[in-house]
């Protein structure tokens, strides 16, 4: 016959008391703590050794190469023998054997936009700008044309208001005059010829009304 004997209620027991919930939140707290400080001194290091060189007010010594040499808005040169295409907004730079000069066209503008009804045709209107001149440059309404996307050619006519333009433009001049003409819906060029033939720069644009 067996008989149980408790043990008395000072024995000391074999299994280790258990940390109480406040102690594991205060381990898991010091631990993810620990955690952040480390990986703020990694940032802060890395700010002060690699890149050591950086400039808030200096956008090339943190921005990526590609963004600073992004091919767009270069200025392209033009000449009788390869004429300039770029687009609209962007600047070009004219050489003949008797002048040069930086041209740039901005536009069209269009009125309505944001109507209901689109139309298939609407009224463009262009800014054409020349600066940077050295010798002559002839100035002639008839020296510019737009083209459409089924290679209709449109003249366009000095806006209303403007003042009549010079019949040439000499070193150490500029001059800015609006073109305009209706035109369908579409992409086309804005094109130059100073001699009333020879193309030498064109500017790829979009008309759009909605």
């Amino acid at each position: 016959m067996t008989t149980a004997v408790a043990p008395p209620a000072d024995a000391p027991t074999d299994r280790a008391p258990r940390p109480g919930p406040s102690s594991i939140r205060r381990v898991l707290f010091w631990i993810v703590f620990a955690g952040l400080a480390a990986a703020a001194a990694w940032g802060i290091h890395g700010l002060t050794t690699s890149h050591a060189g950086l400039h808030t007010t200096d956008p090339q010594s943190w921005l990526p190469k590609q963004q600073l040499d992004h091919s767009i808005d270069q200025t392209v040169v033009g000449t009788v023998a390869h004429p300039a295409l770029t687009v609209e907004g962007d600047f070009v730079q004219v050489r003949t054997p008797t002048f040069s000069a930086l041209a740039v066209v901005n536009g069209p503008v269009v009125p309505g936009e944001g109507l209901p009804f689109q139309q298939r045709f609407t009224t463009c209107t262009w800014t054409i700008s020349l600066s940077h001149v050295h010798g002559t440059v002839p100035v002639d309404v008839a020296d510019f044309d737009s083209i459409d996307h089924l290679q209709t050619v449109y003249q366009p006519a000095l806006v209303p208001g403007e003042p009549p333009l010079p019949s040439s433009v000499h070193t150490g001049q500029s001059l800015s005059f609006k073109l305009r003409s209706v035109m369908p819906v579409g992409e086309g060029l804005f094109r130059w010829a100073p001699d009333g033939d020879h193309i030498v720069a064109k500017w790829d644009y979009q008309v759009e009304n909605d």
